[in-house]
Order: structure tokens, then sequence, then C-alpha cells
């Protein structure tokens, strides 16, 4: 198996001011297909008159890059919208790019809009989540001159190879995680916090197990309460989550839930506007700058910042000079600011951030090994 770390390209600061621009921006856009199926009238139209393309400026031979987000939609706040930031830069930056995305209403639409770009013979399609592991892998194989990339997840065939056509986008979410996890720790008044993931699997146990590990690390004696929504575009469910862990004692809770996670904020302004001291986590880009706030502030104490962005536009790059990573895994790590704490600190203290400097530095230089598993995390406990 190949394994490829690829060095991020702007600092996370730049990254959170591009994130906030281009949520507005997304808020306005037609997606290609707007449902899937659902939609075969908009199906049919041509790059040109979609206004969720952006279209070549300039001399050159067109190059194309579509994605295709998960049914959290490219509005979600969170890893698709940070996908499409990161496209929708990449055809800012090269005239001759032409960029776009198709919107997933349901997860049976993963695949027809996987085969439809790929029928138009995208230079790059992206698959936006795990969850279109399956999908992609099927489209792949019938579609074995095209290019694939699938962010969050390895696609390999049924002899355990990985796919020559289909570039593996991967993060070290665990170690930006245990970060986060040190700040609850340090900042929570009740030694109660709390952990919502979306559906639970391997990748999202990386991100509480990196959580747990890190507020763990800090103090050994906290109360952790986990949860999982099962779902990723429910906030009535995050929200209803989110009650029930501050009402029994949780202050600070984070969230790896996608637009799950929104109906979490959603309570915690509620309760901050009732005069309780509640915070939250965000995940996947700098949540504060788009969510949060409410008359005396804001409720977001810092993000876990996971930079889909970056590695979107890298592989677009990559792949139009030439140099496709199909077959490869790419990690995103906290060495090269793949993931790590936003950069919206306010809320922040003092004595956490510099925690956060001196862990951060123990983890590049392998004095911490942030777990990814329950096992790992066992472990870790253990040792503590």
């Amino acid at each position: 198996m190949k394994k490829r770390v690829m060095m991020l390209m702007s600092s996370v600061l730049a990254a959170g001011t591009l994130l906030a621009a281009c949520g507005e921006e997304n808020n306005e856009s037609t997606p290609i297909n707007d449902g899937g199926n659902n939609a075969n009238e908009a199906a049919d139209n041509s790059a040109d008159e979609n206004t969720g393309n952006n279209e070549a400026a300039g001399e050159g031979e067109a190059f194309t890059a579509q994605m295709v987000t998960d049914i959290g939609g490219v509005d979600d706040r969170s890893f698709n919208e940070s996908a499409w930031a990161g496209l929708t830069l990449f055809g800012e930056d090269y005239p001759n790019a032409e960029v776009g995305y198709v919107q997933s209403s349901d997860a049976s639409d993963y695949a027809p809009n996987l085969n439809r770009i790929a029928r138009e013979g995208t230079d790059i399609s992206f698959a936006i989540g795990f969850l279109m592991e399956d999908d992609i892998k099927t489209v792949a194989a019938q579609n074995e001159d095209q290019n694939f990339a699938i962010v969050d997840t390895v696609v390999t065939d049924d002899n355990g190879d990985l796919i020559p056509n289909i570039a593996n986008i991967t993060f070290a979410e665990h170690e930006g995680s245990f970060l986060v996890g040190a700040v609850a720790a340090m900042q929570s008044e009740t030694d109660h916090i709390g952990f919502i993931g979306g559906v639970e699997g391997e990748l999202i146990k990386k991100f509480e197990s990196g959580f747990k590990a890190g507020a763990k690390f800090v103090n050994p004696d906290i109360e952790i309460a986990t949860q999982y929504a099962q779902n990723f575009n429910d906030a009535s469910k995050g929200q209803q989550i989110g009650n029930a862990m501050y009402g029994n004692g949780a202050d600070i809770i984070f969230h790896a839930a996608g637009a799950t996670g929104n109906g979490l904020i959603t309570d915690a302004i509620e309760r901050a506007q009732d005069g309780e001291n509640v915070w939250v986590i965000g995940v996947d880009q700098d949540q504060a700058l788009t969510q949060g706030d409410w008359d005396d502030g804001n409720v977001i104490l810092t993000s876990m910042v996971k930079r889909v962005d970056e590695a979107v536009y890298q592989v677009a790059e990559s792949t139009m000079n030439g140099e496709y990573p199909g077959g490869e895994v790419l990690e995103f790590t906290l060495e090269d600011a793949g993931v790590g704490i936003a950069e919206s600190r306010e809320n922040v203290s003092e004595e956490a951030l510099t925690a956060v400097e001196e862990y951060t530095d123990m983890i590049i230089n392998g004095e911490i090994v942030v777990p990814k598993t329950d096992e790992e995390y066992e472990e870790f406990e253990g040792s503590l």
C-alpha cells in the first residue's frame, strides 16, 4: 500500500477566512443536480448553465473537477462545505478549470451521481465522505479510464489492494481531537464533558478516541459522556442528545456529526441565553466563523479543523498537472497542519493554548501516541 504525506500550502488562519467567505457564496449557488436522480432536467443541463460551476476564463485546455456531496449537502457548515470551498478556490486560481458539485439528497443518489459526472468525462471526480466507499468502488470499476478520489476512507478491491483510479484522502483526526479534548478538560467547570458522533464507525472512532485521550491526559478523573446519532444530517437528533448531555452535567460537548451537530449548537445557544455556561467544540472547519453567535458572545469554544479544502485543492491541482495520485493513500496530519485547533481562540484560556502548543510538539515528536480505536484508547487510559 502506497502512502504519501502531503504538505499544506497555507495557514489555518487563512483557511478560516476562506471558509467563511465561501460559506456565504455557497448559499447562493445552485448545484448541477439538486437532488440526485430527482432532478433529471437539471442533470441534463450543460456546465455553463449552472451557477454551481466556475467556468474557464482563460486560454488553455479546460480541466474539469466535480464533487458529489453526501446527504449533508454543500452548505452543511462541515466537511462538504469545506470541500466545496477548496474546489471553488481551485477554480478561481486556475482560469482553465471548471468546477462543480452534485448534491445528494439520499444515499441512493451516490452511485447515480458519481456515474453521471464520470459519463461527462470529468477529469477528477470527488466523493465527499466515507459513506460513498462502496459506491465509488463500483463506479470506478465501471469507468476504469476516469479519475476518482474519496475523502475520509481508503478503498481497496476484493484482494485488499488499492485501486489505480481512486485516490484516497485521509486525515489524522485523532491527533487534532486530542488537542480539543485537552482544552475541554482544562476549561470544564463541572469535570464532565461529552462527545456526539454521527455514524459510528472507524472514522468517527478516531475523533472520539483522540478527544477522550486528550481529556484524560489532562484530567484522568474527568467524566466523558458519549453517544452516536447514527446520522450526519439530523439536527433535531443532535439537539436532543445535546440537551440530555447538558442536562446531566456536561458543560462542554465536542461533535463529529456533520449537520447533526447544528442541533447541538442550537441547544447550546438557547442555554447560554438562559444564563448557563455551556460550550460546543466544532468540527472540520472553524465553526465560530459561521455559527454559535448569541447576544453576549459565541458558544463555540474552539473547533477541530480538518483541512478538507486543502486536500481537495491539492488533489485537483496534482491531477491537472499530470500527477494524479491514483492508487495512493494521502494522509494529512498534525505535523503538516492537516488537522489542528481553529484560529478563533478568544474563548480558549492562555493556559490551554500553551498546553496545546506543548502537546502538539509531543505528538509530532512521538512522545504522545494518540489512540485511534476503542482498544487503543483503553490501553492509553490504562497507562495514565
